[in-house]
Order: structure tokens, then sequence, then C-alpha cells
């Protein structure tokens, strides 16, 4: 017997703050936050600007993820005593501090790096909150938080758990903007464009969020109710490039195929996508195509949009941050656009949904996130 699976909780945190007011002021109304970076010098830097929260001192990735996890208990209202803790993270490494003078990282004692670890933030969680196990971290990079939320469903669906925590926590640092701009992967002009003429990079940006899901059985038991129905996942990889996923998109075609097999759906019932579209060279058309490939004719009537050109690329958050405004979309009816939207690039022949929201009948979504080394995630929820 398999159990369907509901989100019947989240918290979220981006640039433009906390929770889904902020979302959909920022998000759906096609906003950029984008701001030249203060929380560390940019100077020897290529790119100068990303989305990020203001705090002094800045958040921990902990604290973000404890405040995303709080508002999706207390929105749920489940008994979490037992749930295992899934978390998609790269590590809080921006904690360590460099030492006077040189280049080293020195902290102040010993427990300091360690909290740092990646596997530390979901084991720290569960004992502040009371959460149960397993607590597990997942570093796939930019599925992190994707696979987090599909190793959760999946407990649920096999009945190993009837309630589960997942999310991701990413937080802007100077070590992980260093990276992307060593590789020239950075927009110079400081605004992330997805499937638009003028493309020129992707943007980092702050994120976190927390989606407490149970089978459908828990929910009646406990006459909870349910914000969306988790009905698919699919995870899959190419091994195409290091870096660059595969010109075809065969690896985000098959994680999307998978979700949408197991959902029991035809891929024409596809009602919206929220892609991956980090606005860069070679990740757009790619995507693109494998859409193209997945729909068939029905992707000339299927808007697929880019919300990290409102919240920037939240690396190991972003599935999870994504999945809820999926989730708001369903529940609103409202398609988010692509923002900085110029015009359409013949490479990505997609309905982009420019500048401006739309209102939509949606009842299947479908959420997609690949990263580096040819990862690829898939995410489809039915409107409750």
């Amino acid at each position: 017997m398999t159990h369907e699976v509901a989100i019947t909780g989240f918290g979220v945190l981006t640039a433009f703050g906390p929770g889904a007011a902020n979302l959909r002021g920022g998000v759906f109304a096609g906003r950029q936050v984008f701001a030249p970076v203060t929380r560390f010098d940019t100077a020897r830097f290529h790119a100068r600007h990303a989305a990020t929260l203001p705090s002094d001192p800045p958040l921990t990735q902990y604290e973000a993820l404890l405040a995303c996890a709080r508002a999706a208990m207390e929105m749920s209202g489940a008994d979490v005593r037992r749930a295992p803790v899934l978390v998609g993270t790269g590590g809080d490494f921006a904690r360590a501090r460099p030492r006077e003078g040189g280049a080293d990282c020195e902290p102040q004692a010993l427990s300091d790096l360690v909290d740092t670890l990646p596997a530390v933030l979901p084991e720290r969680l569960g004992a502040e909150l009371g959460l149960g196990t397993p607590r597990i971290a997942f570093v796939n990079a930019c599925t992190a938080s994707t696979t987090a939320l599909a190793h959760g469903a999946e407990l649920i669906r096999q009945g190993l758990a009837d309630t589960v925590v997942c999310g991701g926590a990413h937080l802007v640092s100077e070590d992980g903007f260093a990276k992307f701009d060593s590789g020239r992967a950075l927009s110079p002009t400081g605004v992330q464009r997805p499937f638009s003429t003028g493309r020129d990079g992707l943007l980092l940006g702050d994120g976190a969020a927390v989606l407490v899901l149970e089978s459908a059985e828990r929910v009646v038991e406990r006459a909870g109710s349910v914000l969306a129905w988790l009905r698919g996942w699919g995870l899959s990889s190419d091994a195409h490039h290091p870096i660059r996923p595969h010109p075809q998109g065969h690896g985000l075609e098959a994680a999307a195929s998978a979700a949408i097999r197991m959902a029991g759906i035809d891929p024409q019932d596809i009602d919206y996508v929220n892609a991956h579209g980090t606005g860069t060279l070679f990740n757009d058309p790619a995507e693109a195509t494998a859409l193209h490939r997945l729909l068939g004719p029905a992707l000339g009537r299927t808007p697929v949009t880019s919300t990290k050109s409102t919240t920037g690329h939240m690396l190991e958050a972003t599935g999870a941050v994504e999945a809820v405004i999926t989730l708001l979309a369903l529940r609103e009816q409202t398609v988010p656009p692509t923002a900085g939207h110029l015009g359409d690039d013949p490479a990505c022949p997609l309905d982009a949904v420019p500048n401006t929201p739309r209102q939509a009948d949606l009842r299947y979504v479908l959420s997609l996130n690949a990263a580096f080394g040819g990862a690829n995630a898939a995410l489809l929820l039915e409107r409750s």
C-alpha cells in the first residue's frame, strides 16, 4: 500500500522578507530585489549584486531554518515529535571568520567549526524543536532541498513515516560568491533575465524554506487542512559535464518524466512549470529543449517562468523555496512572472510570462531544479 503525500504547512524566507505576504509583494509582483552587496567587500569581483536580506549581523543558516520550521509547524498544527528532519544545505561556512591579517579560517573554538558542517543543521534543528529521526543533510548542490522533499515524500509514500519536516537554506557568503564569480557565472549587469534576450548570468540570493509533509490518513485523523498534494517526484543524473547541463536537457527531462509518471497524469495535464531558469547561456536553452520534448505541442499553451529572476539563485535552498512559490501559485491561481525579461530569445522559445503575473486555472504544476555535476530534480504538485 502506498500513501498520498500532503503539504500541510510551510515557512519561507527570501530577500523580500519572511512569509507568504512578502513573496506575493516580491516574487508574484515581478519585483527584483538585487542590489550591491554590502555583506562583504566585492571590490575584487567582476560582479557586485545579489539578493540579500538586510540583517546586522547577518542571519546564520540555522537561524533562518529555525524560523521557517517554527512557522511551518505552527501553520500545519501537526504532531511532529517523531517526524524525520531532512535539510538541503551546503554548510554554514560563512560563520568561520578569517584571522586578522591573513586568509586562514580560525573559528574561536573547535565547536564553532563543527557547527558549520552540513550534518549539524538537521541535528540541531531536530534537538531544538523536539523532532524525530532520521536527521539527514542533503548536499547535492542546487537540487539539495528538492531531494530532501522527494526523500521525505518517499518515506510517507512507503509508510515509513506519517509526518516529515523538510527544507533547506542558503545565505549569500563571500566564499560562495567568489566561486561563482571566478567561473564568470554571475551577471555583471546586476539583473537576472532567464529565457530572455540579453541574459548574461545568474545572481545569488538569500533563501530558506521548511515544509511539513503528512500522509493523507494522518491529516484526516487529526482533521487537518491540506495546502496542496505532492503527487510526484523524480531525480536523475545526466553525467554530461562537471558544470554544464546536457545541451538537450536529457537529465532534466528524465526527472520531470519520472514525477509525471508517479502522479499518473499525462504531460499535457501540466498547467504551469516553475523552471530552474538561471539566466545563463547554457542552462536556459537546455531546459527549453527538455520541456519541448516533454510537453510537445502543449508547451505552446503552458506558461514556463523562472522566479529566480526575482529571488536570485538560492543554491541548496532553491528547491524548497520554489516549492513554496509553486504551492502559492496553485492556491492563488496565479502564475508568477519572469522578471527582467527584455524579449523572446529564439534559443528559448517559451511562454515565459514576461514581467507581469497572470491569472490561470492551475491544477497540476511542475517545479524543476538542476545542479552542477548533472543532478536534476522535479516535484509535481496538485491543487487541494
